[in-house]
């Protein structure tokens, strides 16, 4: 009976484990595929959330940051240094007279000499011979006006009596006249001879000191200043000079009689007075600016001639004026702007007037209030309205916009804490 019954009769008992296979089968499927999307969810959030991030750093980073500084008052006074080249307050260079050689010299660099003191003498042979010569002119000369005065008054005298006539009388007065002339000249010529052999001694014109020795005994000297070298130098260092050229913008402020403090880098921490005694009262054109004269006391020879100093005048200011830093104006090419920056961090690009230059500082006289807001160092690519982040400034108020969006997009819920949910 067996062998009779048909074969789907027969396998009806395994088609339960079968269908029991297929299920799990299908359940192992569906979580491998579950697993499969929590993955793939998970890595779209973490790349949706970098993006987000990348965004709101980049738009923060597009936002300069700015350190920002209030535009202040200057002081009432202000000091102004400028350079200045002090000089002898009588300074001559000596050279020879007359020509001759150097015989000695009596003087030499730093000597200390007093007006009328010997400095050199010179040996002058050719002047010694013309000397002699003019002596035996000026004799005869003498001799020849004494005999024309003694004949011009006896002819007169005869002349008188008739013995003479007038034309003879004339004749001899005229040459008495002629030769009483040339008496005079051989008079002066020697004259002329003897001051030119008094030049032999080369002496101080002045109180001072020898700055300078450019002569040596045996040396050849012609006379004159363009003809040869200087003999010797001398300075008169009791007093100084100080020149110095001011800038025009504070001319105004200067005054003859006004003080001044000189410092020199050889003398560190020391300060010497001087007073202004003499303005040019013409600006140069070529520098626009003044030549002022300084004059400082110098009986101890403390200072010397030919050094530079630094010139500290005082200046006193009707009113003060603002002043920023220089590196606060923008240069551009419908003139000079400064940015100013409200506690938003919105630029307004501000035209301004300069004045005086401080060097760091530039005084502002137009366009700035006290106390406004500017931008340091704005870039050039600043522009009207553009929003800044204030260098300094807190968390929250006068934050930009794109700090502020950062941190919205952080108080969102994370897309990767939700897919782990």
């Amino acid at each position: 009976m067996q062998h009779g019954v048909p074969n789907n009769v027969r396998q009806l008992p395994t088609a339960a484990p079968q269908r029991k296979r297929f299920t799990r089968a299908g359940a192992g499927a569906l979580l491998v595929l579950l697993l499969v999307v929590l993955v793939a969810g998970g890595g779209i959030g973490s790349r949706m959330l970098q993006a987000r991030d990348l965004r709101a750093r980049t738009a923060e980073r597009a936002v300069p940051t700015v350190a920002t500084i209030r535009a202040s008052r200057g002081p009432s006074t202000e000091e102004l240094v400028l350079p200045g080249n002090v000089q002898a307050y009588v300074e001559a260079p000596i050279y020879a007279r007359t020509s001759g050689y150097v015989r000695k010299w009596y003087t030499d660099l730093g000597a200390h000499v007093h007006a009328g003191d010997l400095l050199a003498e010179l040996e002058t042979p050719e002047v010694d011979d013309q000397l002699r010569q003019t002596d035996a002119d000026l004799r005869t000369a003498e001799a020849n006006d004494e005999l024309a005065q003694t004949t011009a008054t006896r002819w007169r005298s005869l002349m008188k009596q008739d013995a003479v006539s007038r034309q003879e009388t004339d004749e001899k007065n005229g040459d008495a006249n002629a030769k009483r002339a040339m008496l005079q000249s051989a008079r002066a010529n020697h004259e002329r001879l003897q001051n030119l052999q008094g030049f032999k001694r080369v002496v101080a014109p002045f109180d001072g000191v020898i700055s300078a020795r450019r002569t040596d005994i045996g040396q050849l000297i012609n006379a004159g200043s363009g003809v040869g070298p200087e003999l010797f130098r001398i300075v008169d260092t009791s007093r100084l000079r100080v020149y110095v050229q001011v800038p025009q913008p504070y001319t105004a402020a200067l005054h003859v009689g006004g003080e001044a403090v000189l410092r020199f880098a050889e003398r560190p921490g020391r300060d010497f007075p001087a007073k202004l005694v003499r303005m040019s009262d013409a600006l140069d054109p070529a520098s626009r600016s003044l030549q002022v004269e300084l004059e400082t006391d110098n009986k101890s020879g403390e200072l010397f001639a030919g050094s530079y100093a630094d010139v500290h005048f005082k200046l006193g200011t009707a009113e003060s004026t603002l002043r920023v830093p220089v590196s606060a104006v923008l240069f551009r090419a419908d003139g000079l702007s400064v940015a100013k920056v409200d506690d938003a961090g919105k630029v307004t690009l501000q035209k301004v007037t300069t004045g005086r230059d401080f060097g760091s500082e530039i005084e502002i006289t137009t366009g700035l209030q006290a106390n406004d807001q500017i931008a340091l160092s704005p870039p050039d690519s600043m522009r009207d309205g553009q929003v800044v982040h204030i260098a300094g400034a807190p968390a929250g108020g006068g934050e930009s916009p794109a700090a502020a969006g950062r941190a919205a997009d952080a108080s969102a819920p994370s897309p990767r804490g939700d897919a782990s949910r």
